[in-house]
Formats: structure tokens, C-alpha cells, sequence
């Protein structure tokens, strides 16, 4: 697994890269690159494995624990939605099915990233 991890740090997120020429710049991009390879982590622990569906989503949170980083930006973060705001209440519309889409409807739930919805 560490392999894994140091093979991912050099070519899937670019964070031992060092693009600026000063040695903190450079640091700050590091952190800020192994901070993004925590979110994938921090994101499949953060989906619960209760209820009916307890299985599959235990199989989902073990994916996206073992997803390459690529995928996972391709998977979860750049998925089309379409935010509208009609009276006081902010609507968020998934423009295209995702396979991975009722796990981010799941983790929205959790986070409450909305300020109210209808």
C-alpha cells in the first residue's frame, strides 16, 4: 500500500512536483496536493454502511478506499450539476447519471453543504 501511495503522490496528484522555486512555495504545493489525496480517503470513510443496503455500500466505501486518484476526481468531484435558486431554496440537479451518484447525493446529505433545500 505505501508503494501505492508514493506511486500516486509522484504521477496522480503531482505532489512531489516542485513547480515554484522557492523551497516553502514548494512545500505549501506538496501539503496542498497530499491534503487532496487525504479528501478521497476522508470522503470513503465518511459514507455510512447501515441500513438495507449495508453490502453494497461497504463494497462502495472499500472502491473508493482503493480508487486511483484520477478516478476519483473523474468520479466524484467533476460531476455536472446544475444549482438554481428559486424562491429561498437552493436546488442542486445532477445533469448526467454517474455510477457514483447516490454516493455523493449520500455524502451531501451527511455534510449539509446546503444552506436549505425544498
Amino acid at each position: 500500500n505505501q508503494e501505492k501511495l508514493i506511486q500516486q503522490l509522484k504521477s496522480g496528484v503531482h505532489a512531489l512536483q516542485t513547480p515554484v522555486d522557492t523551497l516553502v512555495s514548494n512545500w505549501a504545493f506538496m501539503v496542498m496536493a497530499s491534503l487532496a489525496w487525504s479528501l478521497r480517503a476522508w470522503f470513503a470513510l465518511l459514507i455510512p454502511e447501515t441500513g438495507r443496503w449495508r453490502d453494497r455500500r461497504a463494497q462502495e466505501k472499500r472502491e473508493l478506499l482503493r480508487m486511483e486518484f484520477k478516478r476519483f476526481v473523474n468520479a466524484i468531484i467533476r460531476v455536472p450539476v446544475q444549482v438554481v435558486r428559486s424562491g429561498r431554496c437552493l436546488v442542486y440537479r445532477f445533469l448526467a447519471w454517474r455510477p457514483w451518484a447516490g454516493v455523493v447525493a449520500r455524502a451531501s446529505e451527511l455534510l449539509r453543504v446546503r444552506p436549505r433545500l425544498c
